[in-house]
């Protein structure tokens, strides 16, 4: 064939590829096929057929056929089996090997069949085809080589997230400098310095097809590189973080042609960011200042505002709240903790100092009431993600956070923390270094900060006295009254009296009091052996 009919012939395999996992939207279909009584003998009629070595122009209407009956899932079974997919891999110029007509159980089960499919079909041939035919893309930018470089980035996709040890050979290959290459080929980037990239104001939007392919990359690279967040890369390895942040801070800012395009690139973006070693997030902070960008104290911080646009956006949906807020929480979380020009900056618009204490700290439209809002929320992920945030922004101070976010509000984290009691401020396995600035208050909240409720964290109207009247005797047999009802819903489980231990953890008064007990006596016997050893002497 020759290269445009290569082109086609390739882009109907991969797009066969794809449909396979995808056919759950496609209902339809068996009442389009009513001409055929059996479309799966078609399928594999086709297939042999194929098999034969057919011309280019019948070959595009089989591949288009194929494509159409793979969107049913009973005729899946032949088109999943080792013979079928290495025909089609060959087809597609991804693997030279020979396949062999297998028969299949077309009535077992579907996924199985994909992995072990998968597991058989020599996929790491497959693999390796892939990234030979993404790494030559980058330097041919012909429009038939770009909207068949997009297949072969979902099939790459769906491969390592399919098998991990797919995922540890890509990143092994090179896979992280290649994509990123691709990820640099796609945007077209005018590169100013090592890690700055050129950002033309006047520049047009990242069109539909090229934010198509930006996605699938930055999907690819976050399933071969989220575990390397917690990991202290080499300096080779830092080096190649740092450039792909900087292209990564490129797609934050860089808007495409429609504003929902712009918010998956900017999600996906988020997601890989998160994925990728702390220490190399500096390059965001690290662009010199332009006359209208934002920053704190002489740091640009026009990508962190992007971040925290895109989280109030995300705030705001309400759709699938916890796979679109933990993502962006937690990356500001984790940059609050090693940059405090950051942390300042989203203090500033998360945290302003209090002024008006009528309302309780979740009630509102601001967002420091939406994220406190969240902290009580059902899903425990979210809520505690959701703290972090705030704890961080009050620099792990127990006092400070009780203040912003009233003290039933923060039980939950405090508890999961041990710090109910208040002992310490901060938690011990925490590396953040934070400055020694005192958080002032503002004259209207120092004058009525003796009647804000510390619970509540807002200033209660004034309730009448209940004992008012009652002489000391009453008062008395009432206090009494109360303990019995209180003893008594303990002895029937229905409530479980809680104390704060010394560790700060929340643990039955009945475990107290026998801590208590042990410690006076352990102490009662070591004052006792010392009197001992001094009459000895």
């Amino acid at each position: 064939y020759d290269r445009e009919d290569r082109g086609l012939v390739l882009r109907q395999v991969l797009t066969l590829f794809l449909s396979v996992p995808y056919f759950f939207d496609q209902y339809f279909l068996s009442k389009s096929l009513f001409f055929c009584s059996c479309p799966q003998n078609l399928a594999v009629v086709l297939l042999r057929f194929i098999r034969t070595g057919v011309r280019c122009c019948l070959l595009r209407v089989s591949l288009r056929t194929l494509r159409i009956l793979s969107r049913d899932k009973k005729v899946l079974g032949p088109l999943v089996t080792d013979s079928a997919l290495l025909t089609l891999a060959k087809l597609a110029g991804l693997t030279s090997s020979d396949a062999s007509d297998e028969a299949n159980d077309p009535d077992s089960d579907f996924y199985d069949n994909i992995i072990s499919s998968l597991a058989e079909a020599k996929v790491l041939q497959l693999m390796c085809g892939l990234i030979e035919r993404v790494s030559s893309s980058v330097s041919c930018s012909s429009p038939s080589s770009l909207s068949v470089q997009f297949y072969e980035l979902r099939l790459m996709f769906l491969m390592t997230a399919l098998r991990p040890e797919l995922s540890t050979q890509l990143k092994q290959e090179g896979g992280v400098s290649i994509l990123t290459a691709a990820l640099d080929s796609c945007l077209e980037i005018q590169w100013k310095d090592q890690y700055e990239c050129a950002l033309d104001p006047a520049a047009p939007p990242i069109s539909l097809e090229a934010s198509q392919r930006i996605v699938e990359i930055l999907k690819i690279l976050f399933n071969i590189t989220f575990s390397t967040h917690r990991q202290e890369p080499s300096e080779d390895d830092a080096a190649l973080y740092r450039h792909l942040v900087a292209i990564l801070r490129l797609c934050l800012m860089k808007k495409c042609t429609l504003s929902e395009d712009t918010d998956e690139l900017q999600g996906h973006t988020v997601n890989l960011l998160s994925a990728l070693p702390l220490q190399c997030l500096d390059v965001l902070l690290t662009v010199p200042l332009a006359p209208d960008s934002e920053q704190c104290q002489g740091v640009n911080m026009d990508c962190v505002h992007t971040l925290l646009m895109f989280m109030e956006r995300r705030l705001e949906s309400g759709d699938k709240i916890k796979e679109k807020l933990t993502p962006i929480l937690n990356l500001l979380t984790e940059s609050c903790r090693a940059h405090r020009e950051t942390r300042q900056y989203i203090r500033k618009h998360i945290l302003p100092p209090l002024r008006d204490v009528s309302q309780r700290p979740e009630e509102g439209t601001t967002v420091k009431s939406r994220l406190i809002r969240l902290m009580t929320h059902l899903d425990t992920d979210l809520k505690h993600c959701a703290a972090d945030l705030i704890f961080v922004l009050c620099k792990e101070n127990v006092r400070r956070f009780v203040k912003y976010t009233g003290y039933g509000n923060a039980a939950g984290l405090l508890a999961t923390r041990g710090l109910l009691g208040g002992q310490g401020s901060r938690t011990s396995n925490s590396d953040a270094q934070y400055s020694s600035d005192s958080d002032s208050d503002t004259e209207e909240y120092r004058l009525v900060k003796d009647r804000i409720n510390p619970v509540t964290g807002r200033v209660e109207a004034e309730q009448p006295d209940p004992m008012e009247g009652m002489t000391e005797e009453e008062k008395e047999e009432e206090a009494k009254r109360l303990i019995m009802l209180f003893n008594k819903l303990s002895r029937d489980n229905i409530i479980q009296p809680m104390g704060v231990n010394s560790e700060g953890k929340l643990v039955p008064i009945s475990g107290l009091r026998d801590n208590a007990l042990n410690e006076e006596g352990k102490s009662e016997s070591e004052n006792d052996g010392e009197a001992e050893e001094e009459e000895k002497n």
